[in-house]
């Protein structure tokens, strides 16, 4: 009876757990309570073409964290070199920033490209006008359930308790406003100007079939990010673009959440070890998720090397998106018969304001 899942969310584990039975129970073949009842169909199964899908949340608060170390390792060579690709702290916390919840949308939404400062050309002042090198970010976000009270943390092992689901995010990013912008205190405009997430969130529970052992972490982690069960989730994650000119999307990307360094319950106790407060509907995303392979790259930053060479995409090439292009995430768990789909997290390249 709500518009949002907030407070369903706030509810817990065994309130989620009660629901899914529930409607799983409902939904079966052997269930006649829906199945043999025409009218009660009519009501509660609604055609899609009929709707129309919007966020799921209000969302309080919104964290990008930076947490797939081959993402790190490929931003640190393309912008430092490779003497100190990765910064020694990366290694020993999660590292993130806060994000701008007021500009999360749900896919299919389109996406203006952002105006902004980009770096000066030898004495001349800063680029100001488009972004010339707007970039899709393939990533999970996190959406967190019960939260805590400012000053008292969430202890590691408790964490999972706290989380109710993940779901695609394409967190768009500027990437020449974003390097004239980030030092010293971080991502701004380059980032906060549009986020997009689909409007289906997948339960962890849903996933449990689908967990893997995460990465070893070397130095071991501080005491309070030492988890007992130290675990990642399966999930094959792909990147599509289909420019405005052609018919059909081409696929420029294949990963997986499993490749993810700092794990989901880590983020969230670094999050609030300071007594920081969560709260239901908040979002903690991971960061761009890149694999090792070359093919695994989760933006095109990486893919191109920043621009210094063309990726192909369909009959034409790209190093970052062009006006009309629409960006396609999507992901899905392959169990025993059955899937496990994140739907598609969607976005369409619309030119700056004049």
């Amino acid at each position: 009876m709500q518009e949002t899942l907030n407070m369903f969310l706030g509810m817990g584990r065994p309130a989620w757990r009660e629901a899914r039975a529930t409607l799983q129970k409902i939904l079966s073949a052997d269930e006649p309570v829906l199945r043999d009842n025409e009218a009660l169909r009519n009501k509660c199964l609604v055609p899609m073409s009929d709707i129309e899908m919007v966020l799921p949340i209000t969302v309080g608060g919104y964290t990008d964290f930076f947490c797939s170390v081959h993402h790190a390792m490929n931003c640190g060579f393309i912008f430092r070199g490779p003497q100190t690709p990765v910064n020694p702290n990366w290694f020993y916390l999660p590292v993130g920033y806060n994000g701008r919840a007021s500009s999360i949308v749900v896919s299919g939404t389109n996406v203006i490209r952002p105006r902004g400062q980009g770096h000066p050309t030898g004495n001349s002042a800063p680029y100001f006008g488009p972004s010339q090198k707007l970039d899709f970010e393939l990533e999970m976000a996190a959406i967190v359930g019960p939260g805590n009270e400012l000053g008292k943390p969430i202890d590691i092992n408790d964490a999972e308790e706290h989380i109710f689901g993940l779901t695609l995010m394409n967190d768009w990013s500027a990437r020449d406003i974003q390097a004239w912008e980030t030092i010293p205190l971080g991502p701004f405009l380059g980032k906060s100007f549009s986020t997009t997430v689909s409007p289906w969130i997948v339960t962890l529970d849903a996933l449990k079939p689908f967990m893997c052992d995460a990465p070893k972490q070397e130095p071991e982690p501080l005491p309070y990010l030492a988890e007992k069960n130290h675990i990642n989730y399966d999930i094959p994650l792909e990147a599509w673009i289909k420019p405005k000119d052609q018919n059909d999307a081409s696929i420029v990307t294949k990963t997986n959440f499993k490749h993810l360094y700092w794990t989901l319950t880590q983020q969230l106790a670094h999050h609030t070890i300071n007594g920081c407060n969560m709260r239901p509907g908040d979002i903690f995303a991971t960061g761009t998720l890149s694999g090792p392979e070359p093919d695994s790259l989760g933006c095109l930053l990486e893919l191109t090397w920043n621009g210094q060479k063309e990726i192909p995409v369909g009959n034409l090439t790209r190093k970052f998106l062009e006006d009309g292009d629409e960006v396609i995430l999507t992901g899905c768990c392959k169990g025993e018969g059955y899937n496990i789909g994140f739907g598609t997290c969607t976005g369409k390249v619309l030119p700056a304001l004049p």
